[in-house]
């Protein structure tokens, strides 16, 4: 690891870098004419675009009139992509895509504005992994005990299908007397 990895810390991560504003005035003034159009939604956006790195996921809300929050756990992230287009390799920065399984083709969040996104991508992914393999690890409790890829936890789960099995035929021999 490097030093600018190693010093990395995404809780403390609240805001985008500053010069992401700069980069949306590139693009707005990209748009020639129409710059006031772009240029007004793009300053509120960076000026209400918040970032919560915790335990369990990443938060992200923006907006005024219009606010929008996107909250995702690391056990729902499927994949991470990282974009840099040229305006942003000139600033410095990228845009993280998390993407999860909604079956949408966007993805459910772009983390905009962040310098040291090779970190953050690394982040990202030990934590999806991690609660992958804690998915694995920690087996799923149900109401008889714990279901897991033990022959004890097979051997329970098996036992109540019968019981459920032996119960429905019970019934269903019953409505066939009645009958």
């Amino acid at each position: 690891m490097n030093d600018s990895t190693s010093n990395f810390d995404p809780f403390q991560i609240t805001r985008p870098a500053p010069v992401l504003l700069k980069h949306y005035m590139i693009q707005a003034l990209l748009s020639g004419p129409l710059f006031p159009i772009f240029a007004l939604p793009l300053y509120f956006k960076y000026e209400t675009l918040k970032y919560r790195f915790d335990n369990d996921g990443i938060s992200m809300s923006w907006g005024i009139l219009f606010r929008r929050e996107v909250y995702l756990t690391y056990r729902r992230i499927q994949d991470i992509h990282l974009t840099r287009g040229i305006i942003q390799r000139w600033l410095g920065l990228s845009t993280i895509s998390v993407q999860t399984a909604s079956g949408s083709s966007m993805p459910e969040m772009s983390i905009e504005g962040i310098v040291q996104a090779e970190a953050l991508r690394d982040f990202l992914y030990a934590k999806m992994r991690g609660s992958h393999q804690a998915d694995d690890a920690h087996p799923v409790q149900s109401g008889s005990g714990a279901v897991g890829s033990s022959p004890a936890g097979d051997d329970e789960v098996g036992q109540l299908l019968r019981e459920i099995r032996d119960g429905l035929r019970a019934i269903a021999g019953k409505r066939g007397a009645a009958q």
